[in-house]
């Protein structure tokens, strides 16, 4: 997968209004070309955003992590390819992943399937009654993915290297939890620095609080793509 830096960060817009999504973007300029938009803006007014940010050129990632019926998720689909997204998630659950893919076929979006949570840790996986802990769910749901044509999947970075050698170099391996050295968790658990993430096989990484809460995010985001660049040329 050839891609250069600025295409592998995704920023994330997890932010409660669309004024300040726009600010953070005019803020980070051409700097970043790649959004992740999810439930709390799409829930104020950003699923109009999302579709005039890709209209902008910006490449978007709609986090909805959809999960239902296969008409419904197939229906839904559509619609989302229509408004030039460049990334979906839904949950990895290979009758639902079948139908986005057929719904998808012939454009460009990239379906991700989400096989675990990044907040959630073993005693989370046995608490939602799954049987297996969260790295072999991972990599069950990773060769649902590759056998259902899905674009990629979303893991920690944790799991990333394990996952390469499921799906090959081909599939997108989205990783959130990502966290520069030094920051705060928060409500993640399995976290991983963005040079690491690069190094173990992500071909993108999500971050969100780190760029978008700090007090510069503009030079948050210059250091994060220093330090993938590093890992990508070393």
């Amino acid at each position: 997968m050839s891609l250069n830096v600025r295409e592998r960060l995704i920023v994330g817009l997890d932010l409660p209004t669309v004024a300040e999504a726009e600010k953070t973007v005019s803020t980070l300029g051409d700097e970043v070309i790649f959004y992740k938009i999810g439930y709390q803006l799409v829930f104020a007014g950003g699923l109009e955003f999302a579709r005039d940010l890709a209209a902008s050129g910006k490449k978007v990632f709609l986090d909805m992590k959809l999960l239902d019926i296969d008409n419904t998720v197939a229906r839904g689909v559509e619609n989302i390819v229509k408004m030039g997204m460049s990334m979906l998630t839904l949950h990895a659950y290979p009758k639902a992943m079948r139908a986005a893919v057929e719904a998808a076929k012939g454009s460009d979006l990239c379906l991700l399937g989400v096989t675990v949570l990044t907040s959630m840790d073993e005693q989370d996986v046995i608490d939602a009654g799954y049987l297996y802990d969260p790295p072999t769910l991972v990599l069950r749901r990773a060769e649902q993915a590759r056998a259902t044509g899905m674009g990629g999947i979303v893991c920690s970075a944790e799991e990333a290297r394990a996952v390469r050698g499921i799906i090959g170099r081909d599939m997108a391996v989205v990783t959130p939890g990502i966290r520069p050295a030094g920051a705060e968790k928060g409500d993640q658990k399995r976290v991983m620095t963005p040079a690491d993430a690069i190094r173990a096989g992500s071909s993108h990484l999500v971050v969100g609080r780190p760029i978008v809460k700090a007090e510069d995010p503009l030079a948050a985001s210059r250091s994060i793509l220093a330090e993938m660049e590093g890992a990508l040329s070393a």
